[in-house]
């Protein structure tokens, strides 16, 4: 079975930094586009970074230049260092792993930021 399991949410004071990571089992990350998502309670869940197979990136308006994805050392790991938070970043944030008709979702890590 395909596992995503997301690692490194908290509580953190406004400004400060986290890095979060996901690690898959069963498949193995740098053969799938990976990307991270938040969701608040009642809201959308919204894609804030991307990284393609071939390693380019994207990123949501509202995290450009603060966030960072990467793939790890680890074939199966995938992080997303998050800067200069900001109370709007309390959310809920999700891996993703998608190739072609295949998808799939870690369970997620709660990212409180207090201001």
């Amino acid at each position: 079975q395909v596992q995503l399991v997301e690692s490194g949410g908290g509580l953190v004071q406004a400004g400060g930094s986290l890095t979060l990571s996901c690690v898959t089992s069963k498949v193995t990350a740098v053969d799938y586009n990976m990307a991270w998502h938040r969701q608040a309670p009642g809201k959308q869940r919204e894609l804030v970074a991307r990284i393609a197979r071939d390693g380019t990136t994207n990123y949501a308006d509202s995290v450009k230049g603060r966030f960072t994805i990467s793939r790890g050392n680890a074939k199966n790991t995938v992080n997303l260092q998050i800067d200069s938070l900001l109370p709007q970043d309390t959310d809920v944030y999700y891996c993703n792993a998608n190739l072609y008709n295949m998808v799939y979702w870690g369970e997620g890590t709660a990212v409180t930021v207090s201001s």
